[in-house]
């Protein structure tokens, strides 16, 4: 695909929705009634689980060594222990379980472009306030979709880059790129209505069409490739589609947005890369160009080096097959902790952006999470869990909620959903919302 597509074009092409680095300077949010948003961070590979989990329960509870970084926002987190995602159980150690932490479902084992899965509960959040806002959903990361088949286990690469899905068979493609993110959010704030999109319809219809046509002229193994790619794009049709629609209510900024203020396309370094994506939500977020987000930290399997932190020595999923060996797992809980710090880091920078009497904090909910606890053992119960944010004064912040062994994860959505003002009587194989998460 090379040949065809050059990196500039692909990136642009797959640009999902975009972000804008917060600037000291911005105004102070319009007035109005203050949205509700709801933002989804997903972490690989699981955590050292005995550094995990907070003391005591309730609203008496100490945060645990991975967990400190949340202290000064402790007031506005929720922890909740004991969930799983009983749809992951089976399948392999991954896949089945990274791609479906969002949709609850159990995925389609296929090498190919037929995947199957469940739509994700930011969509179904999406769909209700997609309509308000120039964006329906933001969906960001900071790893190229992975392509090809891990032949170690028989499913696609690319269930494990993508944790949004608008359809069973649509993964929604992210943006990873600072710049073009930051483009597309300008053009989406400031373009009269219509505009933005139909300039987005054009860059994607050259995408495909040149994606399309390569097709035709490779072998059967990068055919396929090119099959993964365009069932990728097909959620990035849809949404074009949508954004276009003249028919929604007239939209304004609940802040400035300094077209000249471009962050670099060429992060520095992967704690850079992080923060500008997260900054991007945060100003996405603040300015109400969408109310949905989601984040992957990394892909499925991920191996990132964290060797820039004192004290690591190896790569992510390396780290995470400790076999129980001391150093390992030292590594391991550090990792875990560099995560849950650039948790904190968005969570402070939402907390400081004023909305009259509240914050885009308190009217927001950020959850963290992994598909698994224990990364050795590929372990789906006793999930990673973490919630910030009042949801609009709608959740109960600042205590640890303990449930009973494997309770639903769905039923946290469930919970939040209702919160966001989507309330669903089901989503995947949910019980009913979880006790003592909200208010009333």
């Amino acid at each position: 695909m090379k040949s065809r597509l050059n990196r500039r074009t692909f990136l642009q092409g797959t640009g999902v929705a975009l972000g804008l680095p917060w600037l000291e300077g911005m105004a102070e949010t319009t007035p109005g009634p203050s949205p509700v948003r709801m933002a989804m961070l997903y972490m690989p590979n699981g955590v050292n689980v005995g550094a995990w989990v907070p003391e005591g329960k309730g609203r008496d509870f100490r945060l645990s060594p991975t967990l400190a970084p949340l202290e000064r926002v402790k007031d506005k987190v929720v922890v909740v222990s004991n969930l799983w995602n009983e749809a992951s159980k089976s399948g392999d150690g991954h896949y089945v379980k990274e791609a479906a932490i969002l949709t609850c479902t159990t995925i389609k084992k296929t090498p190919g472009a037929d995947l199957a899965n469940g739509v994700s509960v930011d969509q179904v959040a999406a769909r209700k306030s997609g309509q308000e806002t120039p964006l329906a959903s933001l969906e960001l990361g900071v790893t190229p979709v992975a392509i090809g088949v891990d032949a170690v286990v028989g499913y696609t690469r690319v269930y494990g880059s993508h944790i949004a899905w608008s359809t069973p068979t649509t993964p929604l493609a992210r943006e990873i790129n600072p710049r073009s993110v930051y483009e597309r959010l300008f053009r989406a704030a400031s373009e009269p209505q219509g505009n933005a999109a139909r300039m987005d319809s054009l860059l994607l219809d050259r995408v495909l069409g040149d994606a399309k046509r390569l097709r035709a002229q490779v072998g059967t193994a990068d055919r396929l490739r090119i099959d993964e790619y365009l069932s990728v794009m097909r959620g990035l049709e849809e949404r074009v589609e949508r954004s276009g629609d003249t028919s929604r209510k007239t939209w304004k900024a609940r802040a400035p947005i300094d077209g000249k203020a471009a962050p670099s396309d060429r992060p520095g370094d992967h704690q850079e890369h992080v923060r500008l994506m997260l900054d991007m939500i945060a100003t996405a977020f603040q300015t109400d160009t969408t109310r949905v987000a989601t984040f992957m930290f990394g892909n499925a399997v991920s191996n990132v080096s964290f060797r820039f932190l004192e004290g690591v020595s190896a790569g992510h999923h390396d780290v995470s097959h400790h076999q129980n060996d001391a150093d390992k797992l030292e590594q391991y809980k550090l990792i875990s902790r560099w995560h849950v710090e650039q948790y904190a880091y968005l969570l402070e920078k939402l907390k400081g952006m004023k909305e009259g009497e509240s914050t885009v904090l308190d009217n927001s909910m950020v959850l963290f999470a992994s598909a698994l606890s224990d990364g050795n053992k590929h372990d789906p119960h006793r999930l990673p869990v973490v919630v910030t944010g009042g949801g609009g004064g709608r959740i109960e912040t600042g205590q640890h909620l303990v449930y009973a062994e494997d309770s639903p994860l769905s039923n946290l959505y469930v919970s939040m959903l209702d919160a966001f003002g989507a309330r669903v009587e089901r989503f995947a194989d949910s019980t009913g919302p979880l006790p003592g998460f909200l208010r009333g």
